[in-house]
């Protein structure tokens, strides 16, 4: 049999094992799984700098690229992203933009820093793989020669005791040689096991030998089996996976065993693959769901943050109720772990893009009530100093007047600088005061104001003291009384005239709550109404009072001094509520009444 024909036998009828493939749904999460666990993009610049000072200095580096460019792909987008916010960078150009000037950028230093590093560690990483694919070169050309060496035995043909000493020799610088390029590994493997198929086959090697060589195969290869299916037992299937690809390269280092049990051992060997295969696969199967789940979850945070970010918010209350809300939201985010690694950065982005619109909207909303609030500064400016020109004037009268409009005017105009508030305040009530006082001081006697006062309050205390009669033309004549004499009064000085108001309209109020108190008579005096539109009348009158008061509680607030007319006007408030409960409960009682007949 000539050589040809004998490779043709071999290639037909190969006598040594191959290694199973490994499933393609396996092989495909196989670099997933060595994807760096930290999510590195949650991290600040520091955080970033010192996590790849430590990755240098483990004696690990060089098997750690995937976790050196992922910082590095973290760090540059967390620095662009600062220098955006801080406006170094505008944001619409922030990508690909590099430097700013180093006396204008307060990140120069740590970036400058973090280069010195990454560049360090590129450079050992490139000598290293440049050592590396040298030596995989030279393992190249150890093993053609190895092959060499084996081709040439093959053509000897002599007695098989010269030739298996050095054929063991062989395999066993074979064994010793490295890892050798990805490129040629199957090439150069698949012509040395041919060789070695060719040699067991061709070489008239006597049966004690050939039996000895089976039965270390054997032996070596039922240790190899021993060592899967204890691999089957490891709980961590990603190590499990990888020393099992170890053992089948080692298996493919030794040579046959004896036919009777070829098929015994590999299928052997086979089983402890397959159940080593199967719990990473269905370890894998299993991680999808769950990250599946963490995407699922994370979509529905979104949605929150989306819809929070596009309501109507009116006032900082509002804001900050909501910016409770997204941080609650954050917080029950980074509980849920990582979604997969194609989706990961995406549903991130869009949550982020997400709570990045609802604070630029709070910050376009406090930029906007800091103009308001500058205007409103402007305003009451203008308030002061138009008091301060009027307040030296000796026209009672029209200056009082305008001091009253100056002073409505001051409660409609919305709020100032914290910082500004009380000094204005007081300014224009200076002003007030100084005009009042000289107005008071230089009354004429007719017009008395505290003596108007006096009287008043003498008044109120008649109403209150005035039993009713049981006649209600009788009691209509007394209220009709009152209000004149009440009419024929003068001013009272400025400070009492809403006080004294108030008691007068409650007092007359509580005496004669449903009598009509208008007293003019005539041609022109409006029509008698009716008791369910005079009802509603006082219900709307009730509503205004309170809108007042509440205007007054604004206005007193900016004195420090003024809590007595606060709690006096918050009093008034709370008793015209009550009122209006009465009042809509005897409004609901006319109106039954007036369905039912």
């Amino acid at each position: 049999m000539n050589q040809n024909s004998i490779i043709m036998s071999e290639l037909i009828n190969p006598g040594i094992e191959m290694m199973p493939d490994v499933p393609e749904s396996v092989e495909s999460v196989i670099e997933e799984a060595t994807e760096p666990a930290v999510n590195y993009s949650e991290k600040n610049l520091a955080e970033l700098v010192k996590l790849f000072e430590e990755l240098v200095q483990d004696e690990e580096r060089m098997k750690m690229s995937k976790e050196a460019e992922a910082i590095k792909a973290a760090f540059y987008k967390r620095l662009q992203k600062e220098k955006a916010d801080a406006g170094l960078v505008p944001a619409e150009v922030a990508e690909g933009v590099e430097e700013t000037e180093e006396a204008d950028n307060p990140f120069s230093e740590i970036e400058r820093g973090f280069k010195a590093i990454y560049n360090a560690y590129r450079k050992e990483r490139a000598e290293h793989n440049r050592q590396l694919e040298m030596e995989r070169e030279n393992n190249l050309a150890l093993k053609e020669a190895v092959i060499a060496d084996l081709k040439a035995l093959l053509e000897k043909q002599e007695d098989v005791n010269a030739t298996f000493p050095e054929f063991r020799e062989i395999q066993n610088r074979w064994r010793a040689v490295g890892p050798v390029p990805a490129q040629n590994y199957r090439n150069i493997n698949e012509t040395y096991q041919l060789y070695v198929e060719q040699f067991y086959d061709m070489v008239k090697i006597n049966r004690e030998l050939r039996d000895l060589d089976f039965k270390k195969n054997l032996e070596a290869k039922e240790e190899f089996c021993a060592l899967a299916e204890k691999l089957a037992e490891n709980p961590n299937v990603v190590d499990a996976f990888r020393e099992l690809q170890k053992l089948h390269e080692q298996w493919k280092e030794f040579g046959p065993v004896a036919k009777e049990y070829r098929d015994q051992i590999w299928d052997r060997f086979k089983a402890a693959t397959a159940l080593v295969n199967k719990k990473y696969q269905a370890y894998f199967e299993g991680l999808k769901e769950q990250q599946a789940d963490n995407l699922e979850k994370k979509a529905a945070l979104c949605v929150k943050v989306e819809e929070i970010a596009e309501r109507e918010v009116s006032d900082s209350n509002q804001w900050n109720a909501f910016s409770k809300e997204i941080e609650d939201i954050q917080k029950e985010w980074r509980t849920i772990g990582f979604a997969s690694r194609k989706e990961n950065q995406k549903i991130y982005d869009r949550f982020r893009a997400a709570c990045d619109k609802f604070y630029g909207r709070k910050r376009d909303f406090y930029n906007d009530y800091k103009d308001s609030i500058n205007q409103n500064l402007e305003k009451k400016i203008s308030l002061c100093e138009a008091a301060e020109a009027l307040k030296t004037s000796t026209e009672w009268k029209k200056a009082t007047d305008q001091f009253i409009a100056l002073q409505k005017q001051w409660k409609e105009i919305g709020a100032v600088p914290r910082k500004k508030s009380e000094q204005l305040w007081k300014r224009f009530r200076a002003a007030c005061d100084e005009f009042f006082a000289e107005r008071d001081k230089n009354a004429k006697p007719e017009n008395d104001f505290y003596g108007n006062l006096k009287a008043k309050q003498r008044l109120i205390e008649e109403i209150k003291a005035y039993v009713l009669t049981g006649d209600d033309a009788a009691d209509q004549e007394a209220m009709k009384a009152f209000q004149a004499r009440w009419q024929e009064i003068g001013f009272v000085p400025f400070k009492e005239k809403d006080n004294v108001a108030q008691a007068y309209k409650a007092a007359l109020q509580e005496k004669f709550p449903v009598k009509e108190r208008n007293p003019r008579r005539g041609r022109n005096a409006r029509p008698q109404l009716s008791e369910k539109d005079r009802l509603i009348q006082k219900y709307h009158q009730l509503e205004q009072d309170i809108v007042t008061y509440e205007n007054n509680i604004g206005f007193f607030s900016m004195s420090k001094n003024s809590e007595p007319l606060i709690k006096q006007m918050q009093d008034r408030i709370a008793a015209a509520k009550e009122e209006l409960k009465s009042l809509a409960a005897q409004i609901r009682v006319i109106e039954t009444a007036e369905e039912q007949e």
